[in-house]
Protein backbone atom coordinates (compact mmCIF):
# COMPACT_ATOMS: atom_id res chain seq x y z
CA UNK A 1 0.00 0.00 0.00
CA UNK A 2 1.07 3.46 -0.67
CA UNK A 3 0.37 6.59 1.72
CA UNK A 4 1.65 10.33 0.95
CA UNK A 5 1.15 12.81 3.48
CA UNK A 6 1.04 16.58 2.46
CA UNK A 7 1.57 18.84 4.90
CA UNK A 8 0.64 22.46 4.46
CA UNK A 9 -0.20 23.03 8.31
CA UNK A 10 1.45 22.51 11.23
CA UNK A 11 0.22 21.92 15.01
CA UNK A 12 2.22 20.79 17.87
CA UNK A 13 1.35 16.95 18.54
CA UNK A 14 0.18 15.98 15.25
CA UNK A 15 3.57 14.20 13.40
CA UNK A 16 3.01 13.14 9.87
CA UNK A 17 5.09 9.85 10.30
CA UNK A 18 2.15 8.63 12.72
CA UNK A 19 -0.21 9.81 10.38
CA UNK A 20 0.80 7.84 7.85
CA UNK A 21 1.04 4.97 10.17
CA UNK A 22 -2.34 5.38 11.11
CA UNK A 23 -3.40 5.46 7.43
CA UNK A 24 -1.87 2.14 7.04
CA UNK A 25 -3.35 0.46 9.82
CA UNK A 26 -6.83 1.53 8.46
CA UNK A 27 -6.02 0.45 4.89
CA UNK A 28 -4.85 -2.77 6.21
CA UNK A 29 -8.32 -3.44 8.27
CA UNK A 30 -10.17 -2.56 5.69
CA UNK A 31 -8.28 -5.51 3.62
CA UNK A 32 -7.19 -2.27 0.93
CA UNK A 33 -3.57 -3.31 1.40
CA UNK A 34 -3.11 -2.50 -2.52
CA UNK A 35 -4.31 0.68 -2.25
CA UNK A 36 -3.02 4.44 -2.60
CA UNK A 37 -3.97 6.72 -0.23
CA UNK A 38 -3.25 10.55 -0.57
CA UNK A 39 -3.96 12.18 3.13
CA UNK A 40 -3.32 16.79 3.27
CA UNK A 41 -3.14 18.45 6.37
CA UNK A 42 -3.90 21.69 5.53
CA UNK A 43 -5.81 25.48 7.84
CA UNK A 44 -9.10 26.20 7.45
CA UNK A 45 -8.39 28.81 4.54
CA UNK A 46 -7.50 25.68 2.59
CA UNK A 47 -10.07 23.33 3.37
CA UNK A 48 -12.77 26.39 2.84
CA UNK A 49 -11.78 27.06 -0.82
CA UNK A 50 -11.73 23.22 -1.75
CA UNK A 51 -15.25 22.83 0.12
CA UNK A 52 -16.66 25.95 -1.91
CA UNK A 53 -15.07 25.12 -5.34
CA UNK A 54 -15.77 21.27 -5.37
CA UNK A 55 -19.25 20.66 -2.49
CA UNK A 56 -20.46 24.88 -3.13
CA UNK A 57 -20.64 25.40 0.62
CA UNK A 58 -18.55 28.81 1.50
CA UNK A 59 -17.47 27.38 4.70
CA UNK A 60 -14.32 25.65 6.46
CA UNK A 61 -15.02 21.53 7.69
CA UNK A 62 -13.42 19.08 9.12
CA UNK A 63 -12.47 16.67 6.76
CA UNK A 64 -13.12 16.40 2.55
CA UNK A 65 -12.72 12.92 1.26
CA UNK A 66 -12.14 13.03 -2.65
CA UNK A 67 -12.92 9.63 -3.86
CA UNK A 68 -11.27 8.34 -7.30
CA UNK A 69 -13.13 5.03 -7.37
CA UNK A 70 -16.35 6.70 -8.56
CA UNK A 71 -17.02 8.28 -11.74
CA UNK A 72 -15.22 7.54 -15.02
CA UNK A 73 -12.17 5.40 -14.14
CA UNK A 74 -9.34 5.32 -16.34
CA UNK A 75 -6.99 2.06 -16.78
CA UNK A 76 -4.50 1.59 -14.33
CA UNK A 77 -6.08 3.95 -11.46
CA UNK A 78 -7.61 0.87 -10.33
CA UNK A 79 -5.66 1.29 -6.26
CA UNK A 80 -5.92 4.56 -6.31
CA UNK A 81 -8.34 5.21 -3.49
CA UNK A 82 -8.32 8.74 -3.39
CA UNK A 83 -7.59 11.87 -1.34
CA UNK A 84 -8.34 12.51 2.29
CA UNK A 85 -8.19 16.50 3.15
CA UNK A 86 -7.96 17.60 7.20
CA UNK A 87 -8.32 20.76 8.32
CA UNK A 88 -5.55 21.04 11.53
CA UNK A 89 -7.13 24.25 12.39
CA UNK A 90 -10.68 22.48 12.73
CA UNK A 91 -9.42 18.89 14.43
CA UNK A 92 -7.40 21.42 17.26
CA UNK A 93 -11.16 23.11 17.85
CA UNK A 94 -12.93 19.66 17.71
CA UNK A 95 -10.52 18.08 20.05
CA UNK A 96 -10.92 20.80 22.62
CA UNK A 97 -14.50 20.57 22.59
CA UNK A 98 -13.93 16.50 23.14
CA UNK A 99 -11.42 16.54 25.41
CA UNK A 100 -9.13 15.03 22.94
CA UNK A 101 -5.52 15.71 22.14
CA UNK A 102 -5.32 16.99 18.07
CA UNK A 103 -3.50 13.70 17.13
CA UNK A 104 -6.58 11.26 18.28
CA UNK A 105 -9.18 13.94 16.75
CA UNK A 106 -6.67 13.71 13.32
CA UNK A 107 -7.32 9.73 13.27
CA UNK A 108 -11.07 10.12 14.12
CA UNK A 109 -11.09 12.76 10.96
CA UNK A 110 -8.94 10.44 8.84
CA UNK A 111 -11.13 7.02 9.91
CA UNK A 112 -14.53 9.15 8.82
CA UNK A 113 -12.54 10.32 5.15
CA UNK A 114 -11.56 6.89 4.51
CA UNK A 115 -14.97 5.54 5.02
CA UNK A 116 -16.29 8.12 2.62
CA UNK A 117 -13.81 7.49 0.09
CA UNK A 118 -14.76 3.45 0.40
CA UNK A 119 -18.60 4.74 -0.14
CA UNK A 120 -19.88 5.07 3.22
CA UNK A 121 -22.14 7.82 3.51
CA UNK A 122 -23.20 9.33 6.57
CA UNK A 123 -25.95 12.04 4.79
CA UNK A 124 -27.54 9.09 2.70
CA UNK A 125 -29.88 7.70 5.23
CA UNK A 126 -30.34 7.08 9.57
CA UNK A 127 -29.25 3.65 8.47
CA UNK A 128 -26.22 4.95 6.29
CA UNK A 129 -25.25 6.94 9.10
CA UNK A 130 -25.45 4.22 12.04
CA UNK A 131 -23.50 1.81 9.85
CA UNK A 132 -20.87 4.22 8.77
CA UNK A 133 -21.00 4.93 12.54
CA UNK A 134 -20.59 1.61 14.06
CA UNK A 135 -17.42 1.06 11.07
CA UNK A 136 -15.59 4.74 13.00
CA UNK A 137 -15.88 2.88 16.32
CA UNK A 138 -14.35 -0.83 15.01
CA UNK A 139 -11.56 1.04 13.19
CA UNK A 140 -10.53 3.05 16.15
CA UNK A 141 -10.38 0.26 18.07
CA UNK A 142 -8.20 -1.44 15.73
CA UNK A 143 -6.01 2.03 15.70
CA UNK A 144 -5.79 2.14 19.73
CA UNK A 145 -4.78 -1.33 20.00
CA UNK A 146 -1.77 -1.17 17.60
Amino acid sequence: MSVSIIRRCHRPGVSAARVVAAARRLLSALDETESELTVSLVDDAEVRRLNRDYRGKDRPTDVLAFAMREGVRVAGDEPVLGDVVISLDSAACQARRHGLSVADEVRTLLIHGVLHLLGYDHERSPAAARRMKAMERRLRSVLLNK
